[in-house]
């Protein structure tokens, strides 16, 4: 295990890559179809030989554990990572070219799930390959969260870190006629080691994920079959809820064969991407001890009830007597009624987490409120985004939730000058350093849309779809793109498997690279893709 550590962090990650694509070229054979099982299991075995050299060529470097090598570590492996997941795709789909193909891996490894391909043109193998990518890619953020980001206090961590190089709830100043206790192993070379090695923080924290991330899968993947979903199809859903990719071999619903019932599941084990207090590590980010006073869940709560909640009252007392299906009598309008109203929750957390799934009654809730687009609700839930340090993209309820605190207490101090905010220390923190902070990603947030938006509106591309696809691209909730209507002014292809309906097969080469590149900003994050850009950053 140690010789394995001494590698650096991509090469480890591009070995893992190529025994990944074991698993679909398995299922291919297994299926007959005989030409992509050859074409994984070939690429696997050829990456992970290629994998092993370089790691020979690169182990014991003197340099491979400098902290600023992070960044680039996980920018090179959202960008090169794709590039070998895609020459598998390429392979089965020869008529799309790699450009497409790689295009798709970026998408799936940010668990964007944005697709160039109709679901019903791919084989099952390759469906099976863009879960397992996502899955991958969200078990990679979970990881890097803690492992990489934490210890620069970027990617959310910055909100709740103290400033004064301490913990500040457990520890106090030493009195100064005590000597501190210097305790031995903390200083010995190997702890130091392995305390500021990105690889030891990436294996110490994987070994505390990728147990229960993989549970979890497998737990919801049985649940699904014994609702009576496919057995594909349950595993990608399972796949693509865990990372919150919104990956899915079929179009429609997001419980086809098990309803309601597979919908409910989905629904729980959406839940774990609102906050990082369900997953290992990541414990400086809890403000309270009792996850029913968290204020990322609390805050989640609130906003799915109240985007439901608009979406049921708009038109309550009309349907009332008449029911969205035109059946009239109160016990159709009841189950109407309730039916919108489980569509509008299911979808409020569905795009709150940036996984994208629309519910089976989602064209009934829509109905029943009368709003012809409230798919825009669905893109402000996007932009807000999950918990901090989660598969989820946007700003994060931590943020969210450190303005409103910030918010809320400026307009107590408009009435009353000389009131005390109170509320303990983390309290502080949130209204105080915390917003401030949270303002700043905010802004850059917004920044950033602006800046994607003017790109790609100089393809000759309409604004509201220009804006509708940068929003889908720097939250990663590719299907977002579908749940609005956007304007059909897209041509072209992306090979036979091209679905222009879907707005993201027929746009430009150079399109498609902006938003590519919009995808793994909002999965790095803008403030940490902005510290590359630091003068101290490269000083050595």
């Amino acid at each position: 295990m140690r010789v394995l550590l001494r590698l650096p962090l991509l090469v480890i990650l591009a070995g893992i890559v190529s025994l990944a694509m074991i698993l679909p070229g398995l299922h291919a054979h297994a299926r007959d179809d005989h030409q992509i099982g050859s074409a994984f299991l070939g690429s696997a075995g050829l990456f992970f030989v290629l994998s092993a050299i370089f790691g020979i060529a690169t182990a014991d470097r003197p340099d491979r554990s400098r902290p600023r090598s992070v960044l680039l570590t996980m920018l090179g492996a959202m960008v090169g990572l794709p590039a070998l997941m895609a020459v598998p795709f390429l392979l089965c789909l020869p008529d799309t070219g790699f450009f497409n193909a790689w295009w798709e891996m970026v998408s799936c490894l940010t668990t964007t799930g944005a697709t160039l391909y109709d679901a019903e043109r791919l084989a099952p193998s390759l469906h099976l390959w863009r879960a397992l990518v996502g899955w991958m890619g969200g078990l990679f953020m979970l990881v890097a969260a803690v492992a990489l980001l934490a210890p620069l206090r970027v990617g959310g961590f910055e909100i709740m870190a103290t400033p004064y190089g301490r913990n500040e709830r457990f520890e106090r100043l030493p009195r100064s006629a005590e000597v501190p206790r210097h305790v031995t192993h903390l200083s010995a070379p190997d702890f130091r080691t392995e305390m500021s090695d990105p690889v030891y923080r990436t294996a110490r924290s994987l070994r505390q994920v990728f147990p229960l991330y993989a549970g979890l899968t497998l737990v919801m993947w049985v649940l699904l079959l014994i609702a009576g979903e496919p057995g594909l199809i349950a595993l990608t859903r399972a796949l693509g809820t865990l990372s919150t990719s919104g990956i899915s071999p079929v179009s429609g619903g997001a419980s086809q064969q098990s309803g309601v019932v597979g919908e409910m599941i989905i629904f729980v084990f959406l839940i774990p991407a609102l906050s990082r207090r369900f997953w290992p590590g990541g414990g400086e980010l809890q403000t309270s001890d009792r996850w029913t006073q968290d204020p990322e869940l609390n805050l989640a709560a609130g906003v799915v009830l109240f985007v439901a909640g608009m979406l049921f009252l708009r038109h309550f007392l009309g349907a009332i007597e008449v029911a969205p299906g035109g059946a009239p009598g109160v016990l159709a309008s009841v189950d109407s009624a309730l039916s919108a109203a489980w569509g509008g929750i299911f979808n409020g957390l569905s795009y709150l987490t940036t996984t994208g799934w629309n519910s089976v009654e989602w064209q009934g809730a829509r109905n029943w409120s009368g709003i012809s687009s409230p798919g825009l609700m669905l893109a402000g839930l996007a932009m807000m985004g999950g918990g901090v340090a989660t598969t989820a993209g946007g700003v994060k309820l931590l943020r969210v939730y450190a303005l409103a605190r910030h918010s809320e207490r400026e307009l107590e101090k408009i009435v009353h000058p000389a009131s005390v905010g109170g509320g303990g220390l983390m309290a502080r923190r949130l209204r105080n350093e915390g917003a401030y902070l949270a303002f700043i990603f905010f802004m850059l947030f917004a920044s950033s849309i602006a800046v994607v938006v003017t790109l790609i509106s100089l393809q000759q591309i309409e604004f509201d779809s220009a804006t509708i696809l940068s929003i889908a691209a720097l939250t990663n909730t590719g299907p977002l793109a579908g749940a609005i209507p956007m304007t059909p002014v897209f041509q072209g292809s992306a090979g036979m498997a091209g679905a222009p309906w879907e707005g993201w097969a027929g746009l430009p080469v150079l399109t498609k690279a902006i938003l590519a590149g919009a995808m793994i900003v909002g999965r790095v994050e803008t403030l940490a893709i902005l510290a590359l850009f630091s003068p101290d950053f490269w000083r050595r």
